[in-house]
């Protein structure tokens, strides 16, 4: 083989290294677009819009599958609740704060343990326990990934996911004291074929359960607002005693409770607890 033929076969062959580079470039790029696009996720949930542009993109296809494979969905509020934006929000962020305060003023059985960034265990004390994870936050939105069990005696031993949207917004309430206005809507999935191949049958059950335990959260929360407005001494006084909550906590508590009035109104309720 002559020097010429040598050059050719070798632009020739460099062709060939070029030609296939691209293409394995363009394919990957399809694919990874078509991946993409596959794994979508709508904005619309319970008549509101939610910016799920912003949510990672490693947790796109993971919330769309709960969604999209949910036996039912349920939109519960907009319900007020008796806690000014600054408490709500500290507690929302604080699940075992939160349930800690619910247990020790006895409104509930609630229990929770953070698990890392933005992730905690629940137990509602009544059958329905998992791992709660934040997905995405800004000032009037939240989404969680949920991954829990329930057991009743109403229905089997169930496991499954959960993808909950809450929606949040500061207001008034008719006596003119700071409250939160929230509604929350969730999609429901299980993990047992056999029981979403009956759901229909059981649709109307597992709804019931759904919305009942979310109501009951908002109204367990909205008495925690109640009695901080009303006897902030005997919350701290809880939050004090062995063993004491964390200091930082005490004393945001103290600060909050320093801003605000005792009243004697009522009020209906919401925020997130696990």
């Amino acid at each position: 083989m002559n020097y010429r033929t040598r050059c050719l076969w070798r632009m020739t062959a460099w062709a060939f290294v070029v030609a296939g580079g691209l293409c394995v470039a363009l394919f990957s790029r399809i694919g990874h677009t078509e991946e993409l696009k596959a794994c979508a996720l709508s904005s619309n949930h319970g008549d509101l819009a939610f910016p799920v542009e912003k949510v990672e993109s490693n947790w796109t296809c993971r919330l769309q599958e709960v969604i999209d494979h949910s036996i039912v969905s349920n939109t519960v509020g907009p319900i007020q609740t008796a806690l000014s934006p600054s408490l709500y929000d500290y507690l929302l962020d604080r699940p075992p704060l939160a349930a800690g305060l619910i247990k020790r003023l006895k409104l509930g059985l609630y229990q929770s343990e953070a698990r890392g960034p933005g992730r905690f265990w629940g137990d509602d004390g009544e059958g329905t326990k998992g791992l709660v994870q934040l997905v995405y936050q800004d000032t009037t939105s939240r989404i969680y990934y949920l991954e829990g069990s329930h057991d009743s005696r109403f229905l089997p031993h169930l496991t499954g996911q959960a993808v909950v949207l809450l929606r949040m917004s500061p207001a008034k309430d008719s006596s003119g004291v700071e409250s939160m206005d929230s509604t929350i809507v969730s999609y429901t999935k299980l993990d047992n074929q056999f029981f979403s191949g009956v759901a229909s049958l059981l649709r109307l059950l597992v709804r019931g359960i759904v919305d009942g335990k979310l109501r009951k959260a908002m109204e367990t929360v909205n008495r925690l607002g109640l009695v901080m407005q009303q006897n902030p001494e005997r919350v701290l006084s809880e939050a004090s005693a062995p063993p004491a909550f964390a200091e930082h906590d005490v004393m945001f508590l103290k600060g909050a409770f320093g801003e605000q009035q005792p009243i004697g109104g009522g009020g209906r309720g919401n925020a997130l607890l696990p």
